[in-house]
């Protein structure tokens, strides 16, 4: 598998679980705009096992270099963003929950969730899509709610792109977020509205919108639950002092865009 192979693969399992992603894409190409990624996104947890490390080894393997690192204090989160030398490729995001800044009981549930997972599925080329490969009761799913809508997220749908990123820039006619979120809400799809529709400021060079992830069938040990799935994410950058586009992400804003997997 080749790294293009691997990011057409992430998309095939990212659209399966959220088929409003490409529901969104074909609105746009069908207005004549060629979508290009910015990011994609991943979740972890911080652990020995897992945690970014094992999730950005493939990337890496394939030309992939970490770039910047981020804090996120109040959802006790960590995260790195990686670049390919090929700018043509979207950057990688990877985020990963800070397990011992949680209850035991969290950790508790948290280790025999990993307890399941084989080494096989950690190593292999397909990790970044590997799904869930455990069980998992609502209750657990609950109890990880209270303390995490991350962990929730994470336990219950596995590991895979949380979101994928329309890159506005390459946009043709709809070159601004407002353009952007007019056109999605037009056809019925719902924006995250935390801390505003769209994060971020062209000071801070980098503005962001996304959808809320839609709400779909997993199977717990009780049966058929509905919970969030993932969602779409619009991103404009703007110039810093170089003159060059910014390719960084800003902590602030990203904080926000997590909330788009919130129960609602």
């Amino acid at each position: 598998m080749d790294v293009k192979e691997l990011l057409e693969a992430m998309w095939v399992d990212y659209c399966q679980l959220n088929p409003s992603a490409q529901k969104i894409f074909n609105l746009f190409t069908q207005n004549d705009e060629k979508v290009v990624n910015d990011h994609i996104a991943l979740r972890t947890f911080q652990h020995p096992r897992l945690g970014i490390a094992s999730m950005s080894k493939v990337f890496e393997t394939m030309g992939y270099r970490e770039k910047k690192d981020y804090h996120f204090k109040v959802k006790k989160l960590y995260a790195k963003h990686y670049e390919h030398a090929d700018s043509h490729l979207p950057k990688i995001f990877i985020s990963e929950l800070l397990l011992d800044q949680f209850s035991q009981e969290t950790q508790k549930n948290v280790h025999s969730i990993i307890d399941q997972i084989s080494d096989e599925t950690i190593k292999s080329e397909g990790f970044s899509y590997s799904g869930r490969t455990w069980n998992l009761s609502y209750k657990v799913y609950e109890q990880l709610a209270k303390e995490s809508e991350y962990a929730s997220w994470v336990a219950a749908i596995g590991f895979r792109p949380n979101h994928f990123t329309i890159n506005v820039n390459a946009m043709k006619h709809f070159d601004t977020l407002e353009k952007i979120n007019n056109f999605i809400e037009s056809h019925h799809f719902l924006l995250n509205s935390s801390g505003g529709k769209i994060k971020g400021t062209p000071a801070e060079l980098l503005e962001q919108s996304s959808t809320m992830a839609a709400l779909i069938d997993v199977p717990f040990d009780e049966g058929i639950k509905k919970v969030p799935g993932c969602y779409y994410e619009f991103a404009k950058r703007y110039q810093d002092s170089s003159g060059k586009l910014y390719q960084g992400f800003i902590a602030a804003s990203a904080d926000k865009i997590f909330e788009s997997t919130n129960r609602m």
